[in-house]
């Protein structure tokens, strides 16, 4: 067991009062904004859909439309808060702020066990102050049912293999738990991101013993298959086609191919090769900083300290759990600043550790309190930002605020959108939109008057004829849209 650290009583409780800061700072900004455009949007989209049409198997993109993108995890969390809190942004982003709690509990019993109460508290804080935590905690996207997955998986076979014999049989039933979670959230991607460490650190200890007898790998993997296999089968039987899509074109295509055009919604994303090691130094900020300190510190050390340091197997479980996201992703030009996210629970415990385990005990140093500092900043910063640029929000990267005023004025009308309705007016009409095509679409739908209104994009308005904007009054400017209302027809 490693040495906890010497905390003061003063200490220990700017640690208390940092981590509850975090925590309702965070709650308290979960319905305070609009849902963005495009991806968290969509996935409320999705699940509002689910819960309306009961729909529970298939995610739906539109109504009738079968979402392929991810598997149903996320959606089913968010359908349920949404059946418990209505439809809006608070009950949207709940599960994501309850999965990043999970993590963080995680997070202290793994500490907890393995040094003590006061390195518990310093990892838990950590975490929950770490930028991208503090962002995902409050954000609908599959990426966090992911990370929790990964960090049940990787709590669980330390726990099982290294971790105290009582509690072994619990650390198995973490393990496959996470595998099971994992796959439902995001697919195979999650067994990859805890069997490259897990695999590192195996074969870096010569651990294969332990490994192979203290997990039962073979009961243990037919009841993940179990749990998460009938979903996938039934998804294929229901839309045939999308095991294909989904294992080929979304688990390989889009890692290997830059740009990738076989996204059915939405487009791919060429970055330079090695960005996620830049998106990793902007995500766990500020600790980022911290680490990359300490490591070059460590770095200058006598080599035989460095040895020694290095030497303990729980520092070096952590290490390959927190690069094994970056070296994944390294030579993918496909990659998202969240894909980061399932290493940084174990960049947490490294900093509470010490980027290699403490020999003695030994108190805050003054990085890490900078850095306590510094998150507290970060988390004041952004709760100050959505308080005062809420309404922006909703008009720049929203549609919430367009809908509103359509509701505000429409009397018996519809709102209509030329081209695509992006998923922020579904959620806020409740599917209640309509679309037209084109121009000639347009003119068409023109012809009867009802009283409508009219969304047009900044980049189609140019399709837009004299004759038929003659038709159209304008009523609002909302982002890179313009809400008309319909002109009555001359008598």
């Amino acid at each position: 067991m490693t040495p906890d650290l010497l905390l003061t009583p003063r200490q220990r409780g700017l640690l208390v009062a940092l981590l509850a800061l975090a925590i309702v700072l965070r709650v308290a900004t979960l319905g305070a904004y609009a849902l963005l455009d495009p991806s968290e949007s969509r996935y409320a989209e999705i699940a509002r859909l689910m819960l309306d049409s009961g729909q529970w198997l298939v995610p739906q993109h539109a109504e009738g439309v079968p979402f392929w993108g991810k598997p149903p995890l996320s959606f089913w969390l968010t359908a349920a808060s949404m059946r418990v809190f209505g439809a809006n942004e608070f009950a949207a982003r709940l599960p994501s702020f309850l999965l990043m709690a999970g993590c963080g509990v995680l997070v202290w019993r793994m500490a907890r066990t393995q040094a003590g109460a006061a390195c518990a508290l310093l990892a838990t804080t950590v975490f929950a102050t770490t930028g991208l935590v503090f962002v995902a905690a409050g954000a609908v996207l599959t990426d966090i049912a992911l990370a929790f997955g990964t960090t049940l998986l990787m709590a669980g076979f330390w726990a099982a293999v290294r971790g105290p014999a009582a509690g072994r049989r619990l650390g198995q039933a973490l393990l496959f738990t996470g595998a099971a979670v994992g796959l439902l959230a995001k697919g195979p991607v999650a067994l990859v991101l805890a069997a490259l460490p897990i695999g590192a650190w195996v074969a870096w200890e010569g651990a294969w013993r332990d490994a192979w007898t203290r997990v039962p790998w073979l009961a243990g993997g037919t009841l993940t298959l179990a749990v998460a296999g009938p979903w996938y089968w039934a998804m294929e039987q229901a839309t045939p086609g999308f095991l294909y899509y989904f294992i080929v074109g979304e688990h390989w295509q889009r890692f290997t191919q830059a740009g990738w055009t076989g996204d059915r919604y939405g487009s791919g994303h060429a970055w330079t090769r090695g960005s996620i090691w830049l998106f990793w130094g902007l995500a766990a900020l500020p600790w980022s900083i911290v680490f990359l300190d300490w490591l070059v510190r460590c770095t200058v050390a006598p080599r035989a300290r460095l040895r020694e340091r290095t030497a303990d197997p729980w520092w070096r479980y952590l290490a390959a759990w927190a690069v094994a996201p970056l070296v994944l992703f390294t030579l993918s030009r496909n990659i998202l600043p969240a894909y980061v996210l399932p290493g940084l629970p174990a960049l947490a415990l490294l900093l509470a550790f010490g980027p290699f385990a403490a020999a003695t005990p030994r108190k805050l140093d003054r990085a890490e309190l900078r850095g306590l500092v510094a998150a507290v900043l970060l988390g004041v910063g952004f709760a100050l930002l959505v308080i005062g640029a809420h309404e922006r929000i909703g008009r720049e990267y929203s549609q919430r605020a367009l809908v509103r005023s359509f509701e505000q004025a429409r009397g018996q009308g519809r709102l209509v959108y030329l081209g695509d309705v992006p998923a922020s007016a579904s959620f806020y009409t409740r599917g209640r939109v309509a679309h037209v095509r084109d121009a000639p679409s347009l003119a068409a739908w023109l012809a009867d008057a009802r009283g409508d209104f009219f969304a047009i994009r900044d980049g189609d308005a140019p399709q837009v004829t004299p004759a038929l904007r003659a038709r159209l009054v304008p009523h609002g400017r909302f982002g890179a849209y313009t809400l008309y209302a319909e002109a009555p027809l001359p008598r």
